[in-house]
């Protein structure tokens, strides 16, 4: 029996003695290679399905442009 082959020296190697000794840690290892490539790939897949970025949220309350009313009587603004 051979002995248990190094990540970094040989990966494919040790992927393929992973997927059958350690299942658990060959599908981590492949599940978390995908996030760079997802990060990627999925901004233009979704534009072309129509999803787009959404608006920013507003940091203040705008302004309103119309003229102040001056007549104020009671507690109406």
């Amino acid at each position: 029996m051979s002995a248990k082959p190094q990540f970094f020296s040989q990966p494919l190697r040790y992927l393929r003695w992973a997927h059958v000794q350690k299942p658990a840690i060959f599908y981590s290892i492949l599940v978390g290679s995908m996030g760079p490539v997802f990060a990627f790939a999925a901004p233009p897949i979704r534009a072309r399905f129509g999803d787009y970025k959404r608006p920013e949220i507003p940091y203040t309350y705008p302004i309103p442009t119309t003229p102040r009313n001056t007549n104020i009587s009671g507690y109406d603004d």
